[in-house]
């Protein structure tokens, strides 16, 4: 009987280190790897979720959105009403691998991106961008061009957030006054009208 055991439970050893092994040796090899499949119609199932959210809930906020020709995980749409100091707001919302939804939305000013590099007051621009983060709903950043940018991350470990999806959406034409706040830095005008 302890022997049958012993027998049993080396079979049983083999066979759990040869599936590791296995494992370990499709990943070396660039081929298929347990769960990789998984995660990938976790993302398009989120992303299809998003589209049929930002195709319901665009009118309302007089935005259409569309999928990004480049990266399909990306959704671009521009705010061009209601807005007293920038010209429009560029909404890029993306589906990542990591399980999160970013917004990054970038407002135009005077016919194109507001840059850092381009302000008068770089400094004071800064500064203000991060008192901004710390009372704004939405953070405030830069991106790797210098060029400005509102966002927020939502993380999926919950679920899909549909009604805060909703909430940030509209929540963007709100940011319209935060450029107005800008403007002595960017090109020395008076600050903007605050809506």
């Amino acid at each position: 009987m302890k022997r049958t055991f012993v027998i049993v439970l080396s079979i049983l050893t083999t066979i759990s280190v040869s599936q590791v092994c296995h494992a370990t040796r499709a990943a070396r090899a660039g081929t298929w790897v347990y769960g990789q499949q998984d995660d990938e119609a976790v993302r398009n199932r989120t992303r299809e979720r998003l589209a049929q959210l930002l195709e319901k809930s665009g009118p309302g906020i007089n935005i259409t959105f569309s999928q990004s020709e480049k990266q399909p995980y990306n959704y671009i749409g521009m705010l061009r009403t209601g807005l007293v100091n920038a010209d429009s707001f560029e909404i890029v919302i993306s589906v990542t691998p990591k399980e999160t939804i970013g917004f990054r939305i970038y407002p135009h000013y005077k016919s194109g991106y507001i840059n850092v590099d381009k302000a008068k007051d770089r400094a004071a621009l800064m500064r203000l961008l991060l008192r901004l983060s710390d009372r704004a709903f939405l953070f405030w950043g830069a991106d790797e061009a210098g060029d400005i940018f509102t966002g927020y991350t939502f993380t999926l470990e919950s679920g899909f957030p549909e009604e805060a999806i909703k909430i940030v959406l509209r929540s963007i034409v709100n940011s319209d006054k935060f450029v107005g706040e800008m403007r002595p830095f960017l090109d020395g005008s008076s600050a903007g009208a605050i809506k």
